[in-house]
């Protein structure tokens, strides 16, 4: 009878044993499935793509973007007012699609600026005074010593250091950056910016109603 007991009780040590060990992978499954984009699982994702929210969101919006595209600077208030509605829920990552004359001239500023801690206020000036820099629609583009004049006062008005905005535009040293993310946006098939990726799936759509649809499906996952 006592044989018995102590069979039977290590059956049971066993069947909880069991249980505990499922529960825990079934749990580390989950939460493997739920991990956050990073440059480890994400052809997407660049170590040094600036990068704004929390880094263990659950959510990450991938955004294909151009400084002097018109379409990228009326969403960046929508982009703004959704971080703040998913704050600690989202993250969003910025990848560059130059498709304008300037382009490559406003990305090496706002990448120069980030190295002093400004990349999101540079970012934010170009877009609120892209009328001033931009291609404009028409017969007469802005001459590009135009653009270096006012890229030199945004600097200035940034409180940013002139020499050494100044040698980052006279070493290109931005150009593998930049030539690399468009290869990569050409590789994700993105021919228009801005083009968004939510934790990996690209949205149809642009609209902000469409993006938070998206967000929600992916944060219900």
């Amino acid at each position: 009878m006592r044989k018995e007991i102590k069979i039977l009780a290590v059956i049971t040590v066993v069947v909880i044993l069991a249980a505990v060990i499922g529960a825990s992978y079934y749990r580390s499954s989950i939460q493997s499935k739920r991990k956050p984009m990073t440059t480890a699982n994400s052809s997407l994702i660049r170590e040094d793509s600036p990068t704004l929210g929390a880094a263990d969101a659950p959510v990450t919006i991938v955004e294909f973007l151009d400084p002097e595209c018109e379409s990228c600077a009326a969403f960046a208030p929508v982009i703004k007012k959704i971080l703040k509605e998913y704050d600690g829920k989202v993250r969003l990552v910025v990848r560059y699609m130059p498709l304008h004359p300037n382009s490559l001239t406003a990305a090496t500023f706002t990448e120069a600026a980030g190295e002093q801690g400004k990349y999101w206020q540079a970012q934010e000036m170009l877009f609120q005074k892209q009328p001033e820099w931009g291609t404009k629609h028409g017969p007469q583009p802005t001459a590009q010593a135009d653009v270096n004049t006012l890229f030199e006062k945004y600097a200035m008005e940034l409180g940013l250091d002139i020499n050494k905005m100044d040698q980052a535009f006279a070493e290109n040293k931005y150009a593998a950056k930049l030539a690399r993310d468009r290869k990569d946006g050409q590789s994700l098939g993105v021919t228009r910016t801005p083009t968004f990726f939510v934790n990996g799936r690209q949205l149809a759509r642009l609209g902000e109603a469409d993006l938070k649809s998206l967000i929600n499906e992916e944060l219900k996952r």
